[in-house]
């Protein structure tokens, strides 16, 4: 306690001694061994090894490649802040997940897989035939992707590193990113997949080791919940202003998940349906996610890395979220100021401050060493969900949109074009940054959720149609996904043109728009695009069944011929120009462009072309979902027991 009254500028000074520097040196020379090792033993020459890992993964990495690329630092830095603002209910925004791995690896992916698809729009445009709707999926993912996940995480590492090494934030920013893209754009996936693991083991490790400190210092989980409920900042008025009881005092609900469905800050309707909308999207028909998939063995591979994501999700809850609460125990006028003019003295921004609660705890509890590990998990975390976000979005650039513009490109090209897509990913990134840094405060979290619940729910509603309805049609989802994106958008930009407020300063959006909590405009936002794709599709003509064997729900088992759709356009892009492409031979290459070669990944020799045969057995084994029996019901199994350790908990807290 006695710290948050010296001045707060000492924290970085803490890092700087050499038990620290060390650590997170070693961590940085693992990481890159690991992608070191991982890119010169993979094959990442071709477009299928470089985007799904020559599709021979196994669960394990899977697994924990699923479960880093989604915990960022942004949920560490905004789950640990909503928590030690409102309690433990953003914590079953994680629970959600548990549910959703089991949909994805039991339904959608086998459905994925027998499409035989490397990206999410491409399975669109095999169901609906025709271009439009891939290339507006492609497009919205990478802008969704820069505006919520990427800035959102950039911003967030930034305040760690900010508080930890004292580094001007776009220096921090500028040295992450260098070193994130070089292993990104140089490995492919199987390198961000095997870093992944590494860094969800040392994730793990270090939030469990602070989590354990928490608590000793607060005294057992019994004191935590008496104290929290204590945890209220000595100022709260200055001379002209008194502040309302509920802006600093704990929430009576603090420790329930469900919460009031007109009055609670997450109404517990909306936790129920409106997060299960969005997760669904994030899930099940999100890159980053379902190329993780993609890249397994085999389908009971799939399935068991869900599993082991889903466990694994059980643990933000007691990591993230619950040391957050500690941490306003712990520093209370700190982490909980009130005050505009105290919090700006605390972290610079006159919102809150509760986004420094995980920074703080981490700073000011753990002896030295530890806290150098933790920096390196933090790090960890930014590094290997940007990692995810680069790969997917370069494969969504590479194969959806690239090919359209040049649609004769060699494989050497698109690989070409893919890494240079994530260099401009980096810059526009970069130029976004200020922007998330005014949108601070306690914002931050309530940001990306609510950005996805307003462009989310009309994809969503797309795909789950598109695998259980056959009767859905081209036109039917191309305006369900306009319409609804339209929708969203308008509130979506009356909410920050009105801003968002906080308890001190609410803000003067007119109720009818921003009166609506952002998890039932999810759920509304759904249904309203449900119904434009059913109404429209009524209306069209039906695709034929011969364009549908494999791509939905009912005919997944089909053993008939498929006639894509758009098979008489794709014939005439197929051939690409072998004859342009000159190969240089390996004596005439001078030693730089030998090195950039080596360094791409693009010396590989090429293999002798494959005889029909060959490629037609190639093919079956990429589309093949056949699982031994007996690993079938082990996984089965599993499955059953995480829903029912999922409802649990749900219920133990609820």
């Amino acid at each position: 306690m006695e710290n948050s009254t010296s001045s707060p500028l000492a924290s970085y000074e803490r890092i700087r001694n050499p038990a620290d520097i060390s650590v997170i040196v070693i961590y940085f020379v693992l990481v890159m061994g690991v992608g070191l090792w991982a890119m010169f033993s993979t094959n990442r020459g071709t477009v299928g090894g470089f985007f799904l890992a020559g599709r021979n993964m196994v669960w394990w990495p899977i697994g924990a490649s699923l479960f880093a690329s989604n915990i960022g630092s942004g949920h560490f830095v905004g789950l640990a802040g909503t928590g030690a603002a409102s309690g433990i209910a953003t914590g079953a925004f994680e629970w959600n997940a548990l549910v959703m791995v089991v949909v994805l690896g039991w339904v959608f992916v086998p459905i994925y897989i027998k499409a035989g698809v490397v990206t999410m729009p491409e399975y669109l445009r095999k169901r609906f035939g025709g271009k439009r709707i891939q290339i507006y999926l492609s497009v919205l993912s990478v802008l969704l992707y820069i505006f919520t996940k990427i800035s959102a995480d950039i911003f967030s590492g930034a305040i760690f590193i900010n508080l930890a090494l004292g580094l001007d934030l776009y220096l921090a920013i500028f040295i992450l990113l260098a070193i994130t893209a070089l292993y990104t754009i140089t490995g492919g996936l199987a390198a961000v997949i095997y870093t992944d693991t590494l860094q969800t083991l040392i994730m793990l490790v270090g939030s469990f080791i602070l989590t354990g400190f928490a608590f000793h210092e607060v005294g057992g989980y019994e004191a935590f919940m008496e104290k929290y409920m204590e945890a209220i900042p000595t100022l709260i008025s200055d001379a002209n202003t008194t502040i309302n009881e509920e802006c600093y005092k704990p929430r009576s609900d603090s420790f329930h998940i469900f919460r009031d469905p007109l009055k609670g800050d997450l109404p517990w309707p909306g936790l129920i349906f409106g997060m299960s909308i969005i997760a669904l999207w994030y899930w099940c028909t999100d890159q980053v996610i379902v190329q993780r998939c993609l890249s397994a063995k085999n389908m009971s591979h799939v399935k068991a890395g869900c599993i082991l994501c889903g466990y694994m999700k059980l643990l933000p809850m007691f990591f993230m979220v619950m040391t957050g609460m500690i941490s306003r125990i712990l520093y209370t006028d700190k982490v909980a100021c009130v005050l505009p003019s105290e919090c700006e003295k605390y972290c610079g921004t006159r919102v809150g401050c509760t986004n420094i609660a995980y920074p703080t705890l981490v700073m000011e509890l753990l002896p030295v060493g530890l806290r150098g590990l933790m920096l390196s998990v933090m790090m960890a975390s930014l590094m290997s969900s940007l990692t995810s976000i680069f790969n997917s979005a370069s494969t969504l650039f590479t194969m959806d949109i690239y090919t359209k513009i040049r649609k004769r490109a060699s494989e050497r090209e698109l690989m070409i074009a893919g890494r240079m897509f994530i260099l401009i990913l980096i810059g526009i990134s970069i130029a976004w940054v200020p922007l998330v840094q005014s949108a601070q405060g306690g914002q931050l979290f309530d940001y990306i959720q609510s950005i996805t619940s307003y462009l989310g729910p009309p994809i969503a509603a797309v795909f789950l149609l598109a695998v259980f309805w056959k009767r859905v049609t081209e036109p039917g989802a191309f305006w369900g996904l306009i319409l609804g994106f339209l929708v969203g958008v308008a509130r979506m930009v009356t909410e920050f043109a009105y801003g968002s407020g906080s308890c001190m300063e609410p803000t003067n959006c007119p109720t009818i728009i921003c009166g609506v909590h952002y998890l039932y405009f999810a759920i509304i936002l759904f249904v309203f695009s449900v119904i434009i794709i059913v109404a429209v599709s009524l209306f069209t003509k039906p695709i034929p069944d011969v364009h549908l064997y494999r791509l939905c729900w009912s005919l997944r088992n089909s053993k008939e011929e498929r006639i894509d759709l758009d098979a008489g356009v794709e014939e005439i892009q197929e051939a690409p120009e072998d004859t342009i492409e000159t190969e240089v031979s390996e004596e005439n290459k001078g030693c730089f462009r030998r090195g950039f070669d080596l360094f791409c990944g693009l010396d590989q020799q090429k293999g002798p072309k494959m005889t029909e045969e060959e490629e037609a057995a190639m093919k079956q084994k990429l589309t093949d979902t056949s699982e031994k029996p007996l690993w079938r019901k082990v996984v089965n199994i599993n499955s059953i027991i995480l829903l029912a350790v999922a409802v649990f908990c749900h219920a133990y807290f609820a």
